[in-house]
């Protein structure tokens, strides 16, 4: 494991870590309007780390535009408006480990590959580049949107 790809795993449990630790302390009331926000975070680290792996892999992402992101996001809303405190939690921390994990078997040249990503606009992004912009920075963006929300 190289030391880049062992930084950006890290980066990625802690950033679960930090939403985990504050939707927990949330009340069940507070948490009803969050966990599926929790849940969501979840539940795309492994899409997230598979496109990064393509780039890595040298192939194009042509196919994931944000408009079928937001179609995801609101179908996602409405199928999990329900999902308890205990699950968004757990399934949190295991796909946030399960991702980190899968981030630490990128090498260097893994990372440093690009190619064009549609999530980009079509610009040759590196795999790096994906993770950091997507499975890393998921989990910090919805905490800081999450806190404001509860101004907090």
């Amino acid at each position: 494991m190289g030391r880049r790809a062992e930084s950006l795993a890290d980066r990625i449990e802690e950033g679960a870590a930090g939403l985990a630790t504050f939707a927990g302390g949330l009340s069940e009331t507070d948490h009803r309007s969050i966990g599926v926000i929790v849940h969501h975070v979840a539940t795309v680290y492994p899409i997230e780390v598979d496109l990064a792996r393509a780039i890595a892999n040298g192939k194009a992402v042509t196919d994931v535009t944000w408009e079928a992101v937001t179609q995801l996001n609101a179908s996602h809303a409405r199928e999990h408006a329900g999902v308890t405190k205990a699950a968004a939690l757990e399934l949190l921390r295991r796909n946030s480990r399960e991702a980190a994990a899968a981030v630490r078997r990128f090498t260097d040249d893994e990372l440093d590959r690009a190619a064009p990503f549609s999530l980009s606009f079509g610009a040759p992004v590196t795999a790096q580049f994906v993770i950091e912009d997507h499975a890393l920075r998921h989990s910090w963006h919805h905490l800081a949107r999450i806190r404001k929300a509860l101004g907090r």
